[in-house]
């Protein structure tokens, strides 16, 4: 019984640390939601924009413009990979169905994509390159962000490519499907692109003298 007291006590006392750690937890839950929510309605999809960042919100991951920006490009280059995984599926399907009016078009959309994939890869590795060369030049950095820049409008520029290719609404199951996936990559793409701009001015103001 003495021992229950005393455990019951020992719970007691560290109540109000649970409590307090509980609440600083979820507060920075919050603000790191509110941070990431306010950004993403600079970008033309915002809701997509939340949905693609949820995973990086619900680890308190997101802290600051070049978080935005890596996250945004790596579930961009998600979206890519497992886009190009599908057209390349299709793409086979496509050869033993002897289906030539559609196999050229997938084929097509399919090069573009792994353009976005490869774009995409070296974009990241650049915004990594970048975030650690803080004491370099200006010309310097304005060289590496242009790289940046460069990358991920290429890979935007492919996606919107092959969107394009599927005008109107009255088409195929098949090309339906491969424009509404590949239109995620061009909306995921142009998000990632605007927090790239964002980091970039960060960036260059904090050069600033």
């Amino acid at each position: 019984m003495a021992a229950n007291n005393k455990l019951i006590l020992v719970l007691l006392s560290l109540l109000p640390l649970i409590i307090i750690s509980a609440t600083a937890t979820s507060s920075k839950d919050y603000d790191t939601k509110a941070y990431v929510h306010s950004w993403c309605r600079t970008t033309l999809y915002p809701k997509l924009c939340v949905r693609s960042l949820s995973r990086y919100v619900r680890s308190g991951a997101v802290q600051n413009p070049r978080d935005l920006a890596r996250f945004a490009l790596k579930a961009s280059l998600y979206r890519a990979k497992y886009t190009k995984a599908f057209l390349l599926k299709e793409v086979k399907n496509l050869e033993t169905t002897l289906r030539p009016q559609y196999y050229a078009l997938v084929h097509d959309c399919l090069n573009q994509i792994r353009d976005s994939v490869n774009q995409l890869s070296l974009a990241i590795a650049e915004l990594d390159r970048v975030s650690r060369r803080q004491g370099k030049s200006q010309g310097d950095l304005h060289w590496h962000i242009n790289n940046l820049q460069t990358w991920t409008s290429t890979a935007l520029t492919d996606a919107e490519t092959c969107v394009s290719q599927f005008p109107g609404r009255r088409m195929s199951k098949l090309k339906a499907t491969i424009k509404g996936k590949v239109k995620n990559v061009e909306e995921t793409t142009s998000n990632a692109l605007a927090f790239i701009e964002h980091y970039a001015a960060a960036r260059y103001r904090a050069r600033r003298p």
